[in-house]
């Protein structure tokens, strides 16, 4: 499953004018549902909005490094970050048959991209830390909310051996999906929708 995503657009003020002076890559972040120990649940819950809230503009990802730090390309993405997260949890939801297909859901999936980036220096290095409320649909009441987060490391860049762009793409991805798989995974959260009285209807694992 491919979720479209990851484009840099210039930020405010002066830094659109300095991201115009360097090269940028776009890339894609994807899902891979075989690389998931999934908790299987029940179609009870629908997908939200994500808000950005990184502190940075909605199409930034990351930046290639030399060794002492100069910036020398840019990586953006397709669309903003908050829908390529959230892009990320309903195919994570689907995955895990939690997705419901009636018109109303009994929960709703929210939450904040926290931080989603990818940088190269020495080490490529991608970070994810994502915030999910689940909303109870009938009422707006939050009744789980948690923070997650994901990292992936690669060994030193050997310069010469090729962009470390495609490098970063699959880190960016996996740091990405772990956060993902660990809130919907979370045994708290799963705990929680039990204990709302949703047992006779919704069974995780």
């Amino acid at each position: 499953m491919n979720i479209r995503g990851l484009v840099f657009r210039g930020g405010p003020g002066g830094l659109a004018l300095l991201l115009s002076a360097r090269p940028m890559s776009q890339v894609s972040l994807d899902y891979q549902p075989g690389l998931a120990q999934v908790v299987k649940g029940r179609p009870v819950f629908s997908v939200g909005r994500f808000v950005n809230a990184r502190g940075v503009e909605s199409y930034y990802l990351g930046v290639v490094r030399t060794p002492v730090g100069t910036p020398l390309e840019y990586i953006r993405t397709q669309m903003p970050v908050e829908e390529v997260v959230r892009n990320a949890f309903t195919h994570a939801c689907s995955t895990r048959d939690m997705l419901t297909t009636r018109p109303k859901s009994t929960y709703i999936i929210t939450g904040e991209v926290l931080e989603l980036s990818c940088q190269q220096l020495v080490h490529p290095y991608a970070y994810a830390r994502l915030r999910m409320n689940v909303v109870k649909a009938s009422t707006g009441e939050i009744i789980f909310t948690r923070t997650y987060a994901g990292e992936r490391q690669a060994p030193a860049y050997r310069p010469g051996s090729g962009s470390p762009v495609p490098l970063l793409r699959d880190l960016a991805s996996r740091a990405l999906q772990d956060a993902v798989d660990r809130a919907l995974d979370d045994p708290e959260f799963r705990g929680r929708i039990r204990n709302m009285g949703a047992s006779s209807y919704y069974q995780p694992g």
